[in-house]
């Protein structure tokens, strides 16, 4: 089964190190995908609805995607293979009155920032959410 989750955030740890993560919230449970940097900064970007003079990587995608008929349906965190995420992006391509659909693979931080740019749910599985969602108070992050 699958799970409809929101966007809390871009955060980053409390550590030594600072790693931004992505925070994905699903009911009561906070999921932190780890992502680097200039991901955390697309992701915030599109977050605050952030435009710039000329297309950010993500944003160039979905333009072309519109371009060329398509459409994104959902994006979804599907499993966890060795400690990391694995997302796939689900997308309708209209052609002749006639819908297909496809589906891709892509790293979860690409998901997130494609989701929120075209306005998509983004759905967690049952099985990462068991294995990798948190309590909220367990967490320890600083806001970014």
């Amino acid at each position: 089964m699958e799970h409809e989750a929101t966007v809390e955030g871009v955060a980053v740890t409390q550590s030594e190190r600072q790693v931004p993560a992505v925070i994905l919230k699903v009911h009561e449970k906070i999921v932190p995908v780890f992502i680097t940097s200039d991901q955390a900064q697309s992701i915030q970007l599109a977050l605050e609805g952030e435009e710039f003079d000329r297309p950010l990587t993500h944003d160039l995608f979905l333009e072309m995607l519109t371009e060329f008929g398509g459409a994104v349906d959902r994006v979804r965190v599907d499993s966890l293979r060795e400690g990391t995420f694995m997302a796939k992006l689900d997308l309708d391509q209209y052609r002749d009155g006639e819908r297909q659909s496809k589906t891709f693979d892509l790293r979860p931080s690409d998901a997130v920032a494609i989701a929120i740019r075209a306005d998509a749910p983004i759905y967690i599985a049952d099985e990462v959410l068991d294995a990798a969602g948190q309590a909220e108070e367990t967490l320890q992050f600083d806001d970014e």
